[in-house]
């Protein structure tokens, strides 16, 4: 059995797999095409206590334990702001709470897109990754998300 992929190790693969679409906004589209991947929370689960406060378009974000790692579940109006959080929902799935807790991403900036999105898209994904970061303190400290 192999050892789990780090965190570092994941965001410079995701990274180095992306950089190979050359053209930036292809970039963008390939996210919002890989966004599709990530389940949605269940229509029961898109409600104000899932919407991520701090985004201009409506984000939910539902997390789950699961033999103690975290699985997202996230969903979107609109397709840029759903494969950027995808992103972050890719690289934090499957890892432990703790992890997801101390690991800050460094995708966005890396692969270009934080030049090609408003500030404001900015702050919405900061607010995705502290809402990423309260869900796990909560598996952490043994309470389900």
């Amino acid at each position: 059995m192999s050892t789990p992929m780090s965190l570092v190790e994941r965001q410079h693969q995701m990274i180095a797999r992306l950089s190979l679409i050359e053209d930036a906004h292809e970039r963008l589209a390939a996210l919002m095409s890989r966004a599709k991947k990530i389940p949605a929370p269940d229509p029961a689960q898109l409600t104000d206590e899932n919407r991520v406060n701090g985004c201009q378009s409506r984000v939910w974000l539902t997390g789950e334990l699961a033999d103690g790692v975290c699985r997202w579940r996230m969903d979107c109006e609109a397709p840029m702001v759903k494969g950027l959080v995808g992103l972050l929902c890719e690289l934090y799935e499957g890892t432990t709470p703790d992890d997801v807790i101390a690991f800050e991403p460094a995708l966005i900036e890396k692969l270009g897109i934080a030049r090609m999105i408003s500030p404001t898209r900015i702050a919405g994904l900061a607010a995705v990754r502290m809402r990423m970061r309260q869900i796990a303190t909560a598996f952490a400290a043994g309470v389900s998300g």
